[in-house]
């Protein structure tokens, strides 16, 4: 786990204190209507502001998780069952991080959901400024947004572009 160091982003600070309830996530965007609920982020801490910006070029729904334990079952379960794929986003490693975590949930519930786990490469990272090391490992807004559509094209294009490639397939 890293522990980010510098100023928080994205929280305003509030004049009066309200509890957090404990393993609850919180849904910061809905996809839109006409594009469907194709592609869900569930961005977990200091990712959550990098993912904003790339949910809102691809329009995803964006789930702020704001917890790894407990996570909140029934909001992954939901988001998993209404949408066709799932992005998870940690600073963090990915081999055994979070985005593991959520797939380990899916299976004990019994759901098949086609999923990209983005976070740090299981390698050393060296030390520097926090933006020039996210963007080299791809895990700015753009290196996020071109991720998820390099996994996920097929889900991100147009209804129509979709279906003209499925007729020319057929």
């Amino acid at each position: 786990m890293r522990y980010p160091r510098g100023s928080g982003t994205g929280a305003a600070v509030q004049a009066d204190l309200s509890t957090l309830p404990i393993g609850k996530g919180e849904v910061r965007r809905e996809s839109g209507v006409a594009r469907g609920r194709r592609v869900a982020i569930l961005a977990f801490g200091s990712m959550v502001i990098a993912a904003q910006a790339a949910a809102e070029a691809l329009d995803a729904t964006l789930v702020n998780m704001r917890f790894v334990k407990p996570l909140d079952r029934e909001l992954v379960e939901h988001v998993a069952r209404t949408h066709d794929a799932l992005v998870t986003i940690e600073e963090s490693a990915v081999s055994g991080g979070a985005g593991a975590g959520v797939l380990e949930l899916l299976a004990e519930l019994g759901i098949a959901c086609p999923a990209l786990l983005l976070g740090l490469p299981d390698r050393f990272i060296d030390h520097g400024e926090i933006a020039k090391l996210h963007t080299s490992i791809g895990l700015d807004p753009a290196g996020i947004e071109a991720s998820i559509r390099s996994r996920f094209a097929d889900l991100l294009s147009a209804p129509g572009d979709r279906a003209g490639r499925i007729k020319s397939v057929a």
